[in-house]
């Protein structure tokens, strides 16, 4: 049976809606953000990111050539990206670069998958002062200038290990949770000076950290490379992939808009269902 015919025009397609009055504002032009681990990963997007909202970032890294590719790639961005080498361990240099930044994306990381009875205290100790103490300094560094202005935006790059613990990952979960204090902490005093501060939990971002840390857990959990993906990092997770570095720094342009103006003291998750369970 053929479909029956109409006559008569066709109605035309119904417009767009337009935007709501409160939508989300994605330009930061006269905003400075300072971004740590900005060489690679995630630290690299949303350096990317915030400059393409027209933001003047500062990107702060050890690798000097990934701070060169990343100027490079950021050429012709509405903002601007200024690269400058500094490791975190100098606590000092850390809070003095922080200065004047009113937007502070606390993301420099590193990892070591060992057994506690294995693990290397000095390791340890690198990572909690990289991971924890350098995101108190650069906080610290920020918030004077911030209070000025009435306005500012902390955000910390935590993770699932914000939330959950996983074996062989002592130093890494113990930095998490202590960057989850904090954030919280810098919220509450942060709030009568207009400034939030929240952090964001992705489960595991295709980065080189986690390319790593795959080889890590093979020798760990004895088992071939290629089964540590679905086998032990995407098990708890109900979306079996990897989230994209992009998506993260997506959720940081957000937190420092507007809109996001009564967001503070939150842990945003970017799991793929992981802490559902």
């Amino acid at each position: 049976m053929s479909a029956p015919t109409t006559s008569g025009p066709v109605p035309a397609p119904a417009p767009a809606p337009r935007p709501a009055p409160g939508s989300v504002t994605l330009d930061l032009s006269g905003r400075t953000a300072l971004v740590t681990g900005a060489a690679g990963g995630i630290g690299r997007a949303c350096a990317l990111r915030l400059a393409a909202a027209g933001a003047r970032v500062r990107a702060v890294d050890r690798a000097a050539e990934g701070l060169d590719a990343l100027t490079r790639a950021a050429h012709g961005l509405p903002g601007q990206v200024e690269s400058r080498l500094l490791d975190l361990t100098d606590l000092d240099a850390a809070e003095a670069a922080a200065a004047g930044a009113d937007i502070l994306v606390n993301n420099a990381g590193l990892q070591l998958v060992r057994p506690i009875e294995d693990f290397p205290p000095d390791v340890f100790h690198t990572v909690l002062t990289v991971m924890l103490e350098a995101p108190f300094r650069l906080i610290r560094g920020a918030l004077p200038e911030m209070y000025a202005r009435g306005w500012g935006r902390i955000v910390n790059i935590s993770s699932v290990h914000g939330l959950r613990a996983s074996p062989y990952k002592s130093a890494y979960v113990a930095a998490k949770h202590g960057l989850e204090g904090l954030s919280k902490t810098a919220a509450l005093e942060g709030a009568p000076h207009g400034v939030t501060s929240n952090c964001v939990n992705p489960g595991y971002v295709r980065t080189p950290l986690v390319e790593r840390q795959i080889a890590d857990q093979a020798a760990a959990h004895g088992i071939p490379a290629e089964r540590v993906l679905s086998e032990v990092l995407l098990k708890d997770s109900a979306l079996k992939r990897l989230i994209e570095p992009e998506e993260v720094a997506e959720a940081v342009l957000y937190l420092c808009t507007p809109q996001a103006s009564f967001v503070t003291g939150a842990s945003l998750t970017l799991d793929g269902g992981w802490t559902a369970h």
